[in-house]
């Protein structure tokens, strides 16, 4: 049986792009179905509202969403696939950097919000958001000095990347000043072949939420 993601905007929804990332790591092939934005949606996109249970995954006789719920049911079907790093210690600090991400940097993605068509050469960060950047620099710094890089954990991209990998984009599209190792993590991510075919189709989608780039 075909797997379907259901996921709103390739170019604003930061979840969405989390979660095709994760089926994607787990070599889950999955048929996109791209909901309306309607006003549910529209909420969820100008951060009105957390509710929206999008994206979500229906395999078989399954539907799960939020992006960790799914990437907890794919490591499970799917346990060789490198999800999580092989190392116990290493495996906690990715579960650890996931939750943050899931559950934090709230000024980040008010101030920033995911934009792939957009560029901002001198766009005035929010000064409540520079906590969030300086603490998502430390995690990718001490990650790959710990890991060795070019991923968060090693040579190969696990649920760390897919989860930080929207906030790649958002450095770039807002040109966000941050330090050589941080910047080198973004280049990795942007050049990531599967970040690649999701900026494509998103580049290609066509224009439905005018309203949030006159602000930004």
């Amino acid at each position: 049986m075909t797997a379907t993601l259901t996921i709103s905007s390739r170019n604003y929804s930061s979840w969405s792009l989390r979660g095709w990332l994760i089926c994607q790591l787990a070599g889950l092939e999955v048929r996109e179905e791209i909901v309306p934005i309607d006003t549910e949606t529209r909420a969820e996109l100008l951060l009105l509202s957390s509710s929206v249970r999008v994206p979500r995954l229906t395999h078989e006789d399954v539907s799960v969403w939020d992006v960790l719920a799914i990437a907890n049911y794919l490591n499970e079907l799917y346990p060789d696939a490198g999800l999580y790093p092989e190392d116990r210690v290493a495996r906690a600090r990715c579960r650890s950097i996931c939750g943050e991400m899931h559950s934090g940097f709230f000024n980040l993605r008010s101030a920033l919000p995911m934009n792939l068509k957009s560029r901002h050469e001198s766009f005035k960060v929010f000064s409540g958001a520079r906590p969030d950047i300086q603490r998502i620099e430390q995690i990718w710094g001490d990650c790959l000095t710990r890991y060795g890089g070019p991923f968060l954990f090693g040579a190969a991209p696990t649920i760390a990347d897919a989860m930080f990998a929207p906030v790649a984009t958002r450095f770039v599209t807002y040109n966000v000043a941050i330090g050589e190792a941080a910047a080198a993590y973004r280049d990795t991510i942007m050049a990531w072949p599967l970040m690649r075919r999701w900026i494509d189709a998103a580049l290609a989608e066509p224009e439905e939420m005018a309203e949030l780039d006159g602000g930004f």
